[in-house]
């Protein structure tokens, strides 16, 4: 099944007219794609337009709602971007809560639990959204958007001290949210992986379009991420896109900027990122942009990086503890060194037992932090403050 996955995302990121340039065996699978694409394409455009005429009912909730999601799979930097608006909404005093399905053991979920810890962000799992919600709003019942000085608070005077709600919840944050259409929304955030934006531009199971690109009408906010990781030239060329489905949504660009590693065998250790410097360093990661990783990486100064991916959300087995040990063990015949093992968080947080299993060898993980990359008229503040005025009009206008 492995196999299968990884041929098929190396025919969806194949540009069309390149396709003859595959293997026999890659080439032998693009009709049968081809076909489950045009079905998907038919059951997707068939489910909206049900949504559309009302035979699917969508819930609303009491308090203001904000999808963070995407149009392909996987690295896109949801998750990040969903941690960076709970985190703002915490630090205002408004406790938001997350609504994440928990896909394939709910590694992202967990590592937003671990990561917001220490404020009131409340994180809910569940494939039915609109009943996770309901469970948490009869627990720590809600906070109404038209009171409490509740906009204020989002951008406060500094002369003005506006407290905390406590537990009540403020603001749900639907992870992953952009084709849960049974949830009304107060707005659509599009997340865009700016080194791997659109494939071959197919839906899936041919490309890694989860929606055709119009599907950015929708959206009230699109952010390119790994901004850092491609040139200037590949950004205009995917603004331009996205600008001629909707030529009036704002842009903005993100990154993960690395901030420290900690050991496996001790999760509250904290090193510098210059523990990297000189060294053999083996990347392993099951994640949707394996790229994008091992070029933030190589940029904090090992000597040489290799890497062994696996596809998104895989669960470590021991057959490949054993295959990444022996991909150490030629590292450190070619080098003379032993190689350090680096992973991410969503690889630790999926399975941090197995990860132990390669003692006496150090495996490290990557902690790094979502940044909005500083553009014409474009800031971290701008960003906030674009939010706050849409959700204002949304909500006013319920």
């Amino acid at each position: 099944m492995e196999k299968m996955k990884r041929l098929v995302n190396q025919i969806a990121y194949t540009p069309s007219q390149n396709l003859s340039k595959l293997s026999p065996l890659h080439r032998s699978l693009v009709p049968l794609l081809s076909f489950a694409s045009s079905l998907y394409k038919f059951a997707i455009f068939s489910r909206h337009h049900l949504y559309l005429l009302g035979f699917f009912h969508k819930r609303r909730l009491p308090v203001p709602v904000i999808s963070v999601g995407n149009l392909t799979w996987g690295g896109n930097g949801k998750t990040p971007m969903v941690e960076f608006i709970a985190l703002w909404f915490a630090n205002a005093g408004i406790c938001p809560l997350i609504l994440t399905r928990g896909y394939a053991g709910g590694d992202e979920a967990r590592m937003l639990q671990r990561h917001l810890l220490n404020t009131s962000t409340k994180v809910g799992m569940g494939v039915d959204r609109a009943a996770t919600a309901a469970r948490f709003f009869e627990r720590y019942g809600y906070l109404d958007p038209c009171g409490s000085m509740y906009f204020e608070r989002l951008f406060p005077d500094r002369n003005v001290n506006l407290g905390s709600n406590g537990d009540k919840i403020g603001a749900v944050i639907l992870d992953d949210g952009m084709q849960h259409w049974s949830l009304s929304r107060d707005l659509e955030i599009v997340m865009v992986n700016g080194v791997m934006p659109w494939g071959n531009s197919h839906l899936l199971p041919l490309g890694p379009l989860r929606e055709p690109l119009t599907a950015l009408k929708r959206a009230d906010v699109a952010v390119i991420h790994h901004a850092d990781l491609v040139s200037d030239r590949e950004l205009k060329a995917i603004e331009f896109t996205i600008r001629q489905v909707k030529a009036t949504l704002p842009i903005f660009f993100t990154r993960l900027a690395p901030s420290c590693f900690f050991e496996v065998k001790n999760c509250n250790s904290k090193l510098p990122l210059s523990v990297m410097h000189n060294i053999v360093v083996l990347c392993v990661s099951a994640i949707g942009s394996a790229n994008a990783f091992v070029r933030a990486i190589e940029k904090v100064g090992p000597s040489y990086v290799d890497q062994l991916d696996f596809n998104d959300h895989y669960l470590f087995q021991m057959k490949d503890i054993e295959m990444i040990r022996e991909r150490l063990r030629k590292l450190h015949k070619d080098f003379g060194a032993k190689a350090v093992v680096v992973v991410t968080e969503k690889d630790y947080d999926r399975d941090p037992i197995i990860l132990k299993e390669l003692d006496p060898y150090e495996v490290l993980v990557l902690c790094s932090q979502l940044e909005i990359v500083p553009a014409v008229g474009h800031t971290e503040e701008s960003f906030k403050k674009l939010l706050k005025q849409l959700l204002e009009i949304k909500v006013s206008t319920r």
